[in-house]
């Protein structure tokens, strides 16, 4: 029989909350403010618990702060149940650690699921906190929990300003970071290739996306739960290194784009973006590559117009330094296009 601790101050719901959970065969407990929540949840260890956010003594926000710092207690699934809807409220319960949410008033079918669910969801990660594996298992595993997803040739797979749900892992494919301006333009953030990782700088900051992300071919997504993904850098110091120095060289990334942009000619941009997207899909010890991006998205990336990027193309197949092949760009020598002056 599991466990359940209602702390709710609305004498009516919390009664009523643990009349429905009684008959369905839990083990219902319930506490009329934060402060008696706090204590009941130290004495009685529940499985899982749902919580008012706004009560006298101590509020929700306060009940799974104290919860959180007391390892006894923090892996405990934690639901806030709260008449207040709004987007803010929200985030910040799920920027603190909550698991989920219950908007009051909820049926009894909303009620079974989410308490269902959180049980499922800690029931399935407890092997995320076995002895310590090298990162590759543990990736292996995290892919695991993902589901497959196809997605066509310039499909959307989140806008700007979404509430990220997943981690995106390309089993094969393309796919570009960008945003896009009240004029019309477009500026690539960064391009994504077979065997990334992408999405997981929203994810790791807990706020919403600060860029738009498309395929730039057909593309084959596994799509990986926010909770799985999150209980995984919880639980392994080598997951959680992996991604803080993947953070770490997306923000080296961006800061060398923004001093390009500021400092190169638009020739030398136009030849380092070649380089740097030659370097990145190039076999290893190789070269050459042959680049499949259209003149529009490599002027996204540059940061200009087409017709400029259009102009720079042609001078490079005049001096030799790429070929071009239908909509592919074959970069014969990368080591030569990255010796070009301003």
């Amino acid at each position: 029989m599991k466990k359940v601790l209602v702390i709710e101050d609305n004498d009516d719901i919390r009664e009523g909350t643990v009349e429905v959970l009684t008959l369905a065969g839990y083990e219902a407990l319930s506490a009329k403010n934060g402060k008696l929540g706090v204590e009941m949840a130290l004495s009685s260890s529940p499985d899982i618990i749902l919580c008012d956010i706004m009560m006298p003594e101590l509020d929700g926000y306060g009940v799974l702060y104290l919860l959180s710092k007391n390892p006894k207690l923090a892996s405990i699934p934690f639901i806030f149940m709260t008449a207040k809807a709004e987007r803010a409220d929200m985030r910040k319960g799920m920027e603190m650690g909550a698991d989920d949410y219950l908007t009051k008033p909820f049926d009894d079918l909303e009620l079974f699921n989410a308490i269902e669910s959180r049980l499922k969801k800690k029931s399935q990660t407890v092997g995320f906190k076995a002895a310590p594996k090298d990162l590759q298992t543990i990736f292996s595993e995290l892919k695991q929990r993902g589901k497959g997803r196809s997605f066509g040739n310039k499909q959307v797979i989140y806008v700007e300003n979404d509430e990220p749900g997943y981690l995106y892992f390309i089993k094969s494919g393309q796919v570009k970071t960008y945003k896009r301006f009240k004029d019309g333009r477009e500026l690539s953030s960064n391009i994504y290739k077979d065997g990334d990782f992408f999405g997981y700088e929203s994810l790791c900051c807990g706020v919403s996306y600060a860029d738009n992300a498309a395929t730039l071919t057909d593309t084959e997504l596994l799509l990986i739960p926010k909770a799985d993904f999150m209980d995984a850098l919880f639980n392994h110091q080598e997951m959680a290194t992996a991604f803080i120095e993947l953070l770490s060289g997306n923000i080296r990334f961006k800061e060398e784009q923004m001093l390009k942009l500021a400092y190169f000619s638009v020739r030398k941009r136009v030849a380092e973006a070649l380089v740097q997207l030659s370097r990145k899909f190039a076999k290893d010890q190789e070269d050459s590559c042959t680049l499949k991006i259209s003149r529009d998205d490599l002027a996204a990336f540059v940061g200009t117009a087409s017709e400029t990027v259009s102009r720079m193309l042609a001078d490079f197949k005049e001096e030799k330094l790429i070929e071009k092949h239908g909509n592919a760009i074959h970069v014969v020598s990368i080591e030569r296009l990255s010796q070009i002056k301003q």
